[in-house]
């Protein structure tokens, strides 16, 4: 018995450790490039998203502020929980719900940091993350624009009794205030330096478990059985991988290893853009302040875009590549 456990426990360290030596470089310059944007450009990334939500009002100019705030969003580095209340801030100014939309839903999909950790499961994965993450968050922002704004709009012109019933929003940011700056230190180099502290106690964690996950996997989960599952059956695997995203999405970090090794195994290039997509849309942390801003009709209707764009990129991903 002692014999098989050290055998096991030496399999399980060859795999561990050919796992943190792919995907290390990748965390550590992620984390850096992270910290750099949070300390140095957060500011002038949300001022940004504050002029182009006041620049779009119709027309072209709406198509540009939409494209512009789905940009800025996958700029932030802010996670869900400090999303919100900046978002909150801005629907407050006046921002339009539309725009709010597409800078939210990019947000939660994507940060510079994320598509550096990306960086690992090759040049083709980060152009599709990046490009399907950038056009769901004008996706989303449409849907909102024709859904919510355009309809809002149309009432306001109208006379009505009950000037409550003029207004038609897609979010509700009641309770929600902006939270504190942690990045105020005179020093440039310790606000630095504790931002980065700061990212390796909220990554690393997920990266640890990921690691550990995807050693059992590779020791213990023969190839030959995912390779049915994702690529036996173009759709099936689809929805299996858009419907694995809910439940298995830790952080963006802690499942690239996975990700590549289930692509190593079978997966499409098609599958892993669903699984992007819905993992980080559906994250169990997310969903509670999502359920609070959005209601519950609106929030069903979240899940259901979320799912439907991830199956119909990744429908698209294995039709082009």
């Amino acid at each position: 018995m002692l014999e098989i456990c050290k055998r096991e426990l030496i399999y399980f360290w060859y795999y561990f450790d050919l796992q943190v030596r792919l995907i290390a470089p990748y965390w550590i310059i992620g984390m850096a490039l992270g910290s750099a944007v949070s300390v140095f450009l957060k500011e002038k990334i949300h001022a940004l998203v504050y002029k182009a939500g006041m620049y779009g009002s119709g027309g072209w100019r709406a198509v540009i502020a939409l494209v512009m705030s789905s940009l800025l969003g996958i700029a932030s580095p802010l996670c869900m929980y400090g999303t919100i209340p900046l978002a909150a801030s801005f629907s407050a100014g006046g921002m339009a719900d539309d725009v709010l939309a597409a800078f939210m839903m990019s947000s939660v999909l994507l940060n510079p940091q994320l598509l550096v950790y990306t960086g690992m499961l090759g040049t083709a994965a980060v152009v599709i993350r990046f490009v399907s993450c950038f056009l769901c968050g004008v996706a989303a922002g449409t849907v909102v624009h024709f859904a919510y704004v355009r309809r809002s709009k149309k009432r306001s012109a109208q006379p009505v009794a009950d000037e409550q019933s003029q207004q038609i929003r897609f979010f509700n940011f009641g309770g929600f205030e902006s939270n504190a700056n942690h990045d105020t230190d005179p020093n440039i180099v310790i606000r630095y330096l504790k931002n980065l502290w700061r990212n390796l106690i909220a990554t690393g964690p997920w990266f640890l478990a990921g690691i550990i996950i995807t050693a059992l996997y590779q020791r213990y989960v023969p190839s030959d059985a995912i390779a049915k599952i994702f690529a036996g059956h173009e759709g099936f695997g689809l929805l299996t991988a858009a419907a694995l995203g809910v439940p298995l999405y830790m952080c963006g970090g802690g499942t690239i290893p996975l990700i590549a090794e289930w692509l190593a195994n079978g997966m499409t290039m098609g599958s892993a853009a669903a699984f992007m997509i819905t993992g980080p849309a559906t994250k169990i942390t997310n969903l509670g302040a999502l359920k609070i801003v959005l209601g519950l009709k609106n929030f069903l209707l979240y899940i259901a875009f979320s799912v439907v764009f991830a199956m119909a990129t990744g429908f698209a991903v294995d039709l082009l590549i």
